[in-house]
Formats: structure tokens, C-alpha cells, sequence
């Protein structure tokens, strides 16, 4: 269930929403539904500034209805689940951490150890 919801909520977000603040590149990383399927956690990431995501979040939000209602004629649900928008932090702290440990690497490589006879 979940996966297909994020799916559909992916092609309604790239092509039926027109709100400038979605223009950058949005990507949904997970969709966590509560037993129940009365919410859904939509968790997403943008490849673009700290304020350009926190724009995305709002239209998101601002979108939530549109999008929830779009859902309900595409997938035969009971209950449709109420849409709460999350970022992403963990794909940019993974790309952090990757730089990070690069660094050490290099700087460890790059050491002289004394051992070089």
C-alpha cells in the first residue's frame, strides 16, 4: 500500500501540480502509512537549498487536499489517508558523512608515517 501510494502521489507531484514552489526536483524517499490507513507520512527530498526545501514543504502542504483527493479516484480505497509532508534530512546527512569520511581517507592516504624505508 505503501509503495503504490508513493508512486501515485510521485506522478501527481511531477505532473499535475503547477505550483512554482515544486519546481525543483522533488523526490519521494517513503511513504510510512498508519495501521489504520487513516494518515500517511510522505517523506521527500529536493536537491536544492535549505530555503527552496522548506518552499517545497509549504506547497506540498498547501497541496495536500488536491493530492489526497487525486489519490482517492486513482487507488479503490476505503479510507484515504490524510497527507503529512515530511523532508528528508537522512539522503543529505548520507552525502555529509560520505564527504566526511572521503576527507579522512585522503588525509590519512596523504600521511607520512615513518614506515617508508
Amino acid at each position: 500500500m505503501a509503495e503504490q501510494l508513493r508512486r501515485e502521489l510521485s506522478e501527481l507531484i511531477h505532473g499535475e501540480l503547477k505550483d512554482p514552489r515544486l519546481s525543483g526536483f522533488i523526490t519521494l524517499t517513503d511513504v510510512e502509512v498508519s495501521p489504520d490507513f487513516r494518515h500517511a507520512k510522505v517523506y521527500f527530498t529536493t536537491m536544492s537549498s535549505e530555503a527552496q526545501s522548506a518552499d517545497a514543504l509549504a506547497g506540498l502542504r498547501h497541496a495536500a487536499g488536491f493530492l489526497r483527493s487525486q489519490v482517492a479516484q486513482r487507488i479503490k480505497l476505503r479510507v484515504v489517508p490524510q497527507l503529512h509532508f515530511v523532508y528528508d534530512e537522512s539522503v543529505e546527512r548520507g552525502v555529509r558523512l560520505s564527504h566526511l569520511i572521503d576527507a579522512a581517507t585522503a588525509d590519512a592516504d596523504g600521511r607520512d608515517d615513518g614506515n617508508d624505508r
